[in-house]
């Protein structure tokens, strides 16, 4: 699989981190919080490592904003 993902898929996931629905770097760890949630298996993998994603770069911004700051 690529990292190219569906704008559902990135509509959904933008959804659910706005919902303040607390999200890790940890696949197995969102694939757990997304199982009640979503029905689909695929579905659900595929969102919870979209999220793994955007919760590095997320990490990543963070630390960059904390250097130029310093």
């Amino acid at each position: 699989m690529g990292k190219i993902k569906s704008k559902l898929m990135r509509r959904t996931a933008k959804t659910l981190l706005s919902k303040g629905i607390l999200f890790t770097e940890m696949f197995g760890e969102n694939k757990r919080v997304l199982g009640t949630v979503l029905p689909s298996k695929k579905i659900r993998n595929q969102i919870a490592g979209l999220l793994v994603q955007m919760k590095k770069q997320e990490r990543i911004r963070e630390m960059k904003l904390q250097k130029t700051l310093k």
